[in-house]
């Protein structure tokens, strides 16, 4: 197997853990965690908020610490560190105890997720990572997928602290052989020489790295918006409760099938066409939804979802391919800041908008796509220069 499969496959199953095991556990056991705890389920989820706010401000840290020592060992301690916070989750007793148990997973979350395997990939390989970086989020597309039944599966047999405590043993049993067998050892410095060796790339300026922050933190709120409120929205917009439940449905599939179209057919063109063409499928599954109404709500799904998809890819292919390999990991973790900010105001600030204009505030979300498209514009300009 070549490094980079064996990089994919060891990254992508420990990302796909890591996920199901932080990110989406909320889903499933945020209500009998309140009930039990006495706690309304908004608290629980207002304490999560703030954990994924917490782990945008790790980020910068944990992307230069693997600009420098590379990834496998800030991806094993925060197998370590999540384990702890799921321990402390099944054995909190309060609301204090809880939000020590989620500024624990906040950190790890902050250490182990996308931007950190994406910064991974990028110490092993360069501007070779772009196959990797795909190859990796379509694993993890499938973490939903895999956890949310496996957490009700989990919650009906054990309760949810049961299911808290299984993904504690589960994290580090699963996710320290994982992060640690990326490369075999022999490979990896004939790998890093290469990219020691690769020409540097073009420092960012403020405006290049401001639009990028925009266009991710674009992504991150309409991707939060939609996960919090597509059924209601849908609803709104006329389509029946079967067509809401089937719409649903293919937003994953969705997910997978356009990083599938990344890896096969868009990885010939550059991450920002990709990006630009991403960003477009949002607005456009928008106008067919207000011109048509319900009968277009499963092409917006469509659409919205491979949208999503290829830029969740973007997140880690655009840094790469404007800027280089040098000092990725803590430039991206600074890129993913904004955007977790806005992922985590998303489902207040959609749902009151929502709440006030129907469902013709999806025009807000198509508006705030077509301004990430010409960001993207303006960096394409900007990298066409400077290459003059």
């Amino acid at each position: 197997m070549s490094p980079k499969a064996r990089a994919v496959l060891a990254l992508g199953l420990a990302q796909t853990m890591a996920w199901g095991g932080s990110y989406y556990i909320p889903a499933i056991l945020a209500a009998p965690m309140a009930r039990d705890l006495g706690l309304a389920t908004p608290t629980v989820f207002a304490i999560f908020s703030a954990a994924l706010l917490l782990s945008a401000f790790i980020g910068p840290a944990a992307g230069r610490a693997i600009d420098r020592h590379g990834g496998h060992w800030v991806l094993m301690a925060s197998n370590l560190i999540m384990s702890a916070g799921l321990f402390t989750l099944g054995l909190a007793q309060g609301f204090f105890g809880l939000c020590l148990a989620w500024a624990l997973l906040g950190l790890g979350m902050g250490m182990g997720l996308y931007e950190a395997g994406f910064a991974t990939l990028a110490k092993l390989f360069g501007t070779g990572a772009r196959g990797p970086i795909s190859g990796i989020t379509l694993f993890a597309g499938f973490a939903s997928t895999v956890a949310w039944p496996f957490s009700t599966w989990l919650e009906a047999h054990y309760g949810w602290r049961g299911a808290c405590m299984v993904w504690a043993v589960i994290m580090p049993l699963l996710g320290l052989p994982l992060n640690g067998w990326l490369l075999p050892r022999r490979a990896e410095a004939a790998v890093a020489a290469a990219v020691a060796a690769a020409p540097a790339g073009r420092p960012p300026g403020l405006l290049a790295l401001a639009l990028l922050a925009y266009v991710f933190a674009v992504a991150g709120f309409t991707s939060a918006a939609m996960a919090a409120h597509l059924p209601g929205m849908l609803t709104l917009a006329g389509a029946s409760a079967a067509t809401v439940v089937l719409a649903g449905a293919l937003l994953g599939p969705a997910q997978v099938g356009a990083r599938l179209l990344e890896i096969g057919v868009l990885r010939r063109w550059s991450p920002l066409v990709s990006a630009t063409l991403a960003n477009a499928t949002h607005p456009l599954g928008v106008l067919l939804l207000m011109l048509w109404g319900a009968p277009a709500a499963i092409a917006f799904v469509l659409l919205h979802g491979g949208g999503n998809g290829i830029l969740t890819i973007a997140r880690g292919t655009l840094p790469l391919a404007l800027f280089g390999p040098a000092g990725y990991g803590g430039r991206t973790g600074w890129l993913a800041v904004p955007a977790r900010f806005a992922a985590a105001a998303a489902p207040v600030l959609f749902g009151l908008l929502l709440e006030r204009f129907g469902v013709a505030a999806m025009w807000f979300t198509a508006a705030l796509s077509l301004a990430a498209i010409a960001s993207l514009a303006i960096l394409a300009r900007i990298t066409r220069e400077e290459t003059r």
